[in-house]
């Protein structure tokens, strides 16, 4: 770990900040689709601690679960966080890290993804052994269809389990084609994982590539996120999304889009929130600035 990252404060402090911060946030009372996965914004409050934390508060909590702070009293609310704050010190010793907190701001974000799979999970692990096997989610998902294999809706339900398939032996990393509760997330929502990035530009080119060339031209690129419907005149947001093909996503100038550009398209390297949050926090709890590695007992003394 970098000398940067081994910032460190005593839990006391830690605690006394995210009790103020809560204090502070209980006081106060036709459609473009989006194939790029962005990493999200940890609130939509303004982040100005002069004026109020309630920014810090979301970030911390997530929105949905800062909201539920909002009906406690001040006690209960620091007696819930000291709770919290002992989940995010992970090795117990009695101190909390950037890495530490980073890794708990992200997982606050995305409680939903954890939640839904919680759901999931239990429609699927149908043998409740806690794996889920390609079997197991196969005949939870498409039993019906391999029954009626001429469904009256139009879709083709075969591709799709072809392709949930393929998505699913990808997120399975040993390859036995059972999924622990990790691998099933990685499977429901591949967009979170690293090595599940490519999985996530294939689809997508498939779903735009309607010639099945391999690539992405301007047409198709405007077409997944636009329908004339007969209309000649496109909206200023398509036309600069024109514009912004032919600068931007095409980078070589060929006229489309490969896999690389594809990937630099929906998956861009974004800022990391999260860290910047984690460091924030931390620099303002540690009150001698220098980050000492002290012992939990010389703390609580």
């Amino acid at each position: 770990m970098k000398e940067t990252d081994l910032i460190i404060m005593d839990l006391r402090q830690f605690l006394m900040c995210l009790s103020l911060c809560t204090a502070f946030a209980l006081s106060k009372p036709t459609e473009k689709k989006d194939r790029v996965h962005h990493e999200p914004q940890l609130s939509d409050k303004v982040h100005n601690d002069a004026q109020s934390f309630d920014y810090d508060h979301d970030a911390f909590l997530g929105a949905e679960e800062a909201k539920t702070f909002d009906q406690l009293t001040p006690e209960e609310s620091k007696e819930r966080l000291g709770k919290i704050v002992s989940k995010i010190d992970g090795d117990k010793d009695g101190f909390v890290t950037v890495d530490e907190l980073k890794d708990w701001i992200k997982f606050a974000q995305k409680r939903w993804i954890y939640e839904d799979v919680e759901r999931q999970w239990k429609g699927h692990d149908l043998n409740e052994d806690g794996l889920v096997s390609w079997e197991e989610y196969k005949n939870a998902t498409y039993g019906y269809v391999l029954d009626d294999p001429d469904p009256d809706d139009g879709f083709n339900y075969k591709q799709m389990m072809v392709r949930d398939e393929r998505r699913f032996k990808m997120a399975d990393k040993d390859g036995d084609l059972i999924a622990t509760k990790e691998e099933f997330t990685a499977f429901l929502h591949p967009e979170e994982y690293d090595y599940m990035k490519d999985i996530v530009v294939q689809e997508t080119m498939e779903d735009i590539d309607k010639n099945a060339d391999g690539f992405i031209d301007l047409e198709e690129y405007i077409g997944d996120m636009y329908s004339h419907d007969g209309n000649t005149d496109e909206p200023e947001w398509v036309k600069t999304e024109r514009e912004q093909f032919v600068e931007f996503r095409d980078k070589n100038r060929d006229g489309k889009m490969d896999k690389e550009e594809t990937k630099d398209w929906i998956l861009p390297s974004d800022y990391d929130h999260a860290e910047a949050e984690a460091r924030h926090l931390v620099y303002e709890s540690d009150q001698n600035k220098v980050s000492p590695a002290r012992p939990t007992q010389s703390i609580l003394d």
